[in-house]
């Protein structure tokens, strides 16, 4: 029995991770395939079906809409399209939302997060690896008062959903590790160590 109970476990942590991997491609590609309108489908314009055709078409779509906007034409024409969206009252709150969120994490160079950083959450004495963003806006450090720093403590092993905390800088110890270690000591709940 232990003979098998052995080769077992290690066939899963071998599979275990891979099976991920492809469901969460599987789920991406899905998606963006789901993305394709009918009249530009395969079987609609072959009269076929041709695995992956929707997923290239929707790479190639993002790809000449990156080159044609980054040109001083295609701006304009982005800034025109922007200003459109945001005369529109319930598209204006979730575009502009998005939109700060996704330059703030895709920019070319920008870092979302700055540094890796070890808080006291959710109570005194617990402590847990949270990422630096940042400080708080002018509005909310003048009625906090003091210096404080704005923290996002992601939750395990799903990091992109997680906790905005305002934190006096003295709470917050600052990491020595890159924010890639720390990003995958959390999302590994702790069992791949940096």
């Amino acid at each position: 029995m232990r003979f098998f109970k052995r080769y077992f476990i290690t066939g899963l942590l071998i599979w275990i991770p891979l099976a991920i991997t492809f469901w969460v491609i599987a789920t991406l590609i899905g998606t963006l395939e789901s993305m394709v309108p009918a009249f530009l489908s395969p079987q609609a314009l072959f009269g076929r079906r041709i695995p992956g055709f929707e997923f290239v078409l929707v790479l190639l779509i993002v790809l000449v809409t990156g080159m044609l906007c980054a040109n001083f034409i295609g701006r304009a024409l982005l800034e025109r399209w922007e200003r459109l969206l945001r005369r529109i009252p319930l598209v204006r709150s979730i575009y502009n939302s998005v939109k700060q969120v996704s330059d703030t994490v895709f920019a070319p160079g920008g870092q979302a997060f700055r540094q890796a950083v070890l808080v006291q959450y959710p109570r005194q004495g617990a402590w847990t690896i949270g990422f630096l963003t940042g400080t708080p806006c002018a509005e909310v450090a003048t009625i906090l008062g003091g210096e404080f720093v704005s923290v996002y403590v992601p939750t395990t092993p799903n990091p992109t959903s997680g906790f905005f905390l305002m934190m006096p800088r003295v709470d917050v110890r600052v990491l020595d590790m890159t924010v890639e270690k720390a990003l995958k000591y959390v999302v590994s709940m702790g069992v791949v160590a940096p």
